[in-house]
Formats: C-alpha cells, sequence, structure tokens
C-alpha cells in the first residue's frame, strides 16, 4: 500500500476552514436541539419522530452533502461528510438510521446511478421525503453476501425483473420509501432499485435487539414483485463492484461515526469522573483513572488523524477522475476503508467499556447515558463486514503488495539522527514486511491459517495511525497535547507491532536456527529510548480533565 509509505501533505482536522465548521456546528446543534430531547422516544421506535427528524435533516441540507447539486445535493468531499457524520455519532440510535440513509442508501445512485435514476431518486433523499436502505445480508449469507440467495430473472415479455427472496437485519426497514436490493440473475448478481410500494414488498417484525433499540432493523421480504426493467443499478451481473464499493464508502463513514460517539463517551466519563467522589476526593485524582482517560483520548486521537488523512486521500483522488473512472479511484482506497472500520469500531468499544468502568456500578445503570452507549457500540465491530472479514481484506492486498518485494529495507535502523516516533514508524514498517518476507518462504497457506492475516492486518493497522498521528503532530508541532498523544501512540504502537512480528516468526519459522537469528535480530533493534508513559499519561489526562471539550 504506497500510502503506508511517508507523505507529508495530510489532511488534518485542524486544516477544516470556517465555512465547513459552519456545517459541523449545524450538524452537532440538530444532534443537541432536535435528536437529543428525542432519544427516549427514539429507542421505542417511534418512528414517526425519527421521520419528522430526517425531515429536519434533510431542510438542514444534512442529508444532502454528497449528492451533486444538479439533483439537489450540496455536493461536499469526503472529509465534510466524515465530519458531519462525526457529530451524528453524537445521535445514539438516530445516527445508525441517518448513515445508513447518507451512506449505502444514497451513494449507489450517486456513483452507479443513470440520469433517470438520479433525477427521479436523489432529490428526494436529499430533502427526506423519501429515506433509503440498503438490503444485502441473508440469513444464508453473512459475511458471504455475495452469492445471494434472493433471485431476479426477467419476466417472459422482457420488460421487467420478477424478484424472490428475502434480506435479513435491514436498517431502516420500516422506514424506507426505497431499496438497493442484490439479486442473483442468470448473468450474476444485480443491484435493483425496489420501491416500497410495488406489490409483494413487505417489511417483517422489528428485530429484538442488544443496542441501537431505536434504528429500524427488519427483514425485507419480496415475492414476486416486478421491478421494471431500467432499474437496475449499473450493470446486470456487476452488482458486486456495486456491493463492495459502496461497502468501502460506508465503511469509513461508520468510522467517522464512531469517532463520534467515542468522544460522547469520553467527554461523559471525564465529567462524571470530575463529579463523583470516593476518600474525599474527585475520582478523576486518582492515577489509575487518569490513565484510562489518558487511553481514551488517544485512541482517539489516533483514529481520528488516520480517518481524515484517508478522506483527504480519496477527495485527492477523485478530484479529478470522470464518471467513468471515479469508482476505480474508490477501489482503490478498499485497505484503508477496511482498516478505518475496524480501529475506530474497536477504539469505539474500548473507550465505551471504560466510561462504564469510571461509572462504577452507576455505569450499569439505564439511568444512565453510558449504558446506552455502551450496549450501541458493540455492533460497530460487526456492521458493514465483521472486523474479521476486513482483517482478511486488509492482510490479502497487503500480500499482494509486499509478497514480490525480495529486498527487506533496513538502512534506516544505523540512520542518525531520528526523531523518535518517525524512528518507531520506520522499525514498524520493517517489521511488517519482514514478517510477510518469514510467511512468504514458508509453506503457510494464508487462507487456511487465517492468525497469521490477522496479525498481518493488525501491524498495518497499527503503523498507519501511528504516522498519521505522527504526521498530524508535526502539522502543529505547537501544540503539547498532541506531542504528548503521539508520543504515547507510538511507544505503544510500536510494542504491539513488534509482539505481532514475534508471534508471527515464532509460528512460520520452523527451522530452529533461522527463528532464533530472525528474533535475536528483533531483540537487536536500535529502538528509541523509552519513555515514562506513566508521567505523560498523566500529565495528558490532567490537560482534558480541566478542559473536556478539547476533544469535541
Amino acid at each position: 500500500m504506497d500510502r503506508l509509505k511517508n507523505n507529508m501533505t495530510i489532511f488534518t482536522p485542524e486544516d477544516f476552514h470556517d465555512e465547513e465548521e459552519l456545517i459541523a456546528k449545524t450538524a452537532e446543534l440538530f444532534i443537541k436541539q432536535d435528536v437529543s430531547p428525542n432519544i427516549s422516544s427514539i429507542e421505542q421506535q417511534q418512528y414517526e419522530i425519527t421521520r419528522q427528524l430526517f425531515q429536519k435533516a434533510g431542510d438542514l441540507g444534512l442529508l444532502a452533502i454528497e449528492i451533486p447539486e444538479a439533483y439537489g445535493g450540496l455536493e461536499l468531499n469526503k472529509k465534510i461528510s466524515g465530519l458531519v457524520a462525526e457529530k451524528m455519532g453524537f445521535g445514539g440510535s438516530f445516527s445508525v438510521s441517518y448513515n445508513i440513509h447518507a451512506g449505502v442508501g444514497t451513494l449507489p445512485y450517486i456513483y452507479f446511478g443513470n440520469e433517470e435514476q438520479k433525477l427521479k431518486y436523489l432529490p428526494k433523499l436529499a430533502s427526506g421525503e423519501w429515506i433509503g436502505a440498503y438490503a444485502l445480508t441473508e440469513s444464508e449469507a453473512g459475511s458471504d453476501a455475495l452469492r445471494p440467495k434472493t433471485n431476479a430473472r426477467l419476466t417472459e415479455d422482457g420488460k421487467a425483473w420478477l424478484v424472490n427472496g428475502e434480506k435479513q437485519w435491514i436498517t431502516n426497514a420500516q422506514l424506507a420509501d426505497v431499496f438497493v436490493v442484490f439479486a442473483q440473475t442468470n448473468r450474476g448478481m444485480t443491484a435493483l432499485i425496489v420501491e416500497r410500494s410495488i406489490k409483494g414488498v413487505s417489511v417483517g417484525q422489528e428485530e429484538e435487539k442488544m443496542g441501537i433499540k431505536g434504528s429500524s432493523t427488519a427483514t425485507l421480504i419480496l415475492e414476486d414483485v416486478i421491478v421494471p426493467i431500467n432499474c437496475v443499478l449499473g450493470e446486470v451481473g456487476k452488482g458486486h463492484i456495486v456491493a463492495m464499493n459502496i461497502l468501502n464508502m460506508a465503511r469509513l463513514k461508520l468510522a467517522f461515526s464512531n469517532i463520534g460517539t467515542a468522544k460522547q463517551a469520553f467527554q461523559i466519563a471525564v465529567n462524571y469522573g470530575k463529579g463523583r467522589k470516593q476518600f474525599e476526593r474527585p475520582i478523576v485524582d486518582f492515577t489509575l483513572i487518569q490513565e484510562k482517560l489518558a487511553d481514551m483520548a488517544v485512541l482517539i486521537y489516533g483514529a481520528e488523524s488516520g480517518a481524515y488523512r484517508t478522506a483527504g486521500k480519496v477527495d485527492e483522488a477523485i478530484a479529478s477522475a470522470s464518471n467513468e473512472t471515479i469508482v476505480q479511484k474508490i477501489s482503490e482506497f478498499a485497505l484503508e476503508c477496511a482498516l478505518h472500520k475496524v480501529h475506530c469500531s474497536e477504539a469505539l468499544g474500548r473507550i465505551a467499556d471504560e466510561a462504564v468502568q469510571i461509572h462504577g456500578g452507576y455505569g450499569y445503570m439505564q439511568d444512565y447515558e453510558v449504558e446506552r452507549l455502551y450496549r450501541d457500540a458493540r455492533i460497530n465491530r460487526i456492521f458493514e463486514g465483521t472486523n474479521e472479514i476486513n482483517r482478511l481484506t486488509m492482510a490479502k492486498m497487503l500480500w499482494k503488495k509486499y509478497v514480490q518485494t525480495t529486498a527487506i529495507e533496513g538502512d534506516f535502523i544505523h540512520a542518525q539522527p531520528l526523531e523518535k516516533n518517525h524512528h518507531y514508524i520506520l522499525l514498524s514498517k520493517h517489521l511488517m514486511q519482514l514478517a510477510i518476507h518469514v510467511i512468504a518462504n514458508t509453506q503457510i497457506q494464508l487462507e487456511q491459517e487465517q492468525e497469521f492475516m490477522r496479525l498481518l492486518a493488525d501491524m498495518a493497522m497499527e503503523t498507519y495511525v501511528m504516522e498519521s498521528a505522527w504526521l498530524r503532530s508535526k502539522k502543529t508541532a505547537h501544540v503539547q497535547t498532541k506531542q504528548l498523544m503521539t508520543d504515547i501512540l507510538c511507544q505503544e504502537g510500536y510494542r504491539k507491532i513488534e509482539e505481532s512480528a514475534i508471534t508471527i516468526i515464532t509460528a512460520a519459522e520452523s527451522n530452529e536456527q533461522k527463528r532464533v537469528s530472525l528474533l535475536n535480530n528483533i531483540r537487536q533493534l536500535n529502538i528509541p529510548l523509552q519513555q515514562n508513559l506513566f508521567m505523560k499519561k498523566r500529565a495528558l489526562a490532567r490537560t482534558f480533565i480541566d478542559n473536556p471539550k478539547m476533544i469535541s
């Protein structure tokens, strides 16, 4: 992945200009003034309120961010789309409904729709008059989603598709006016536009879920549904192209939403910790709590740095792309989109967990918001492809790039002087390349021994996040807090990468002499002098205790 190589010109959240910040403020106020007061009603599945909120969001332009101006949209870029998704991440179940509508419920028409389809559907989706949904998952095709049982065959007159099947766990099912449905045809999987009003379309009962209770999740039932022949998105038999490219962008959007929810959990934890006293002191004065808060802040900083870096690169790639090449450009970021989906969802999971822990027993009570955040967070490691599937995707793409590399870059090990965090990053890349090289010289079949793929994906993920944070901190070198977070992230990130490399080599290299030699080489690497992270984390935590809105 070329973008794992150094690139000093990255986009960071500090680069947004005033007009873009105003759009984010609009989303923030919408959540605060319209969504948050209705959270209880939304959780009780009062969908008339959710529909009203969609219409309000449409009036504010929040549903039109990526839709071209010609079809009633704002035609803004991925960076702003990500920023809005982040702010919407504070909206509980509504953020899920929003993300599906504005992401997989809208993007297929933008990237794969013909002119007639765009004119018909995009203005309604932009305004909130119609709500969109995406129907890919089936009971017999979960992670293996590209082999649907739902089928579509041409009618005898050749003027329509006859569609039969069921789609499981469809978000917005009870609300949606139009679905993007994937069905098997005689020429392969195909994406179809199916309007709710068509005869034979029905929706099953609401699923009873652990979390995100206020988002509609139900089965879409298709019984002898007649879909006009002109309702194909993209090409017949090429629905996999639609599915995978839309999922790539959905994964990135989900990552931004997770960042927003993580910030919400962090702020709640800090504020609670400042007010909660034990042993006659606020619990935030205890260093174990400070360590938790620092770890949460570092996770958010890394997630944010990486996701906005990638959004900036996507925008650069598609800015000059034609309608014919834009999908190809998007597909080139499949690795990064999978990476952020995994990293941000797992960061949110840990942050929500620690927020509950800081609340103690109260965090387990439904009267406290973190209880809902904890339940809601869990689905994100399953949404848009499980994290296991996304890790396999990452590893396969890394393998294709690096397996043909014969030389292992290591000259930097003796190059001096190197800034310590830069040194950690170069060492991490070296270890990742070494691990791939070792595996490539064995008989290991990665598809059958997926533990290796998991570790390779984790190494790539840590390296990309470390580098993104480092490059961001260089752009804001005057901000001590960002430097503190980068120092912590890089030192701890390198430890994880080193451990993964050692685990891979130990498992892959059967020749004891070679194995010992490789492991000794790792131990003899010239790593930067380790720093006292206890002190750094205490200082970092105190910064956010004094000003919790620094992460907002």
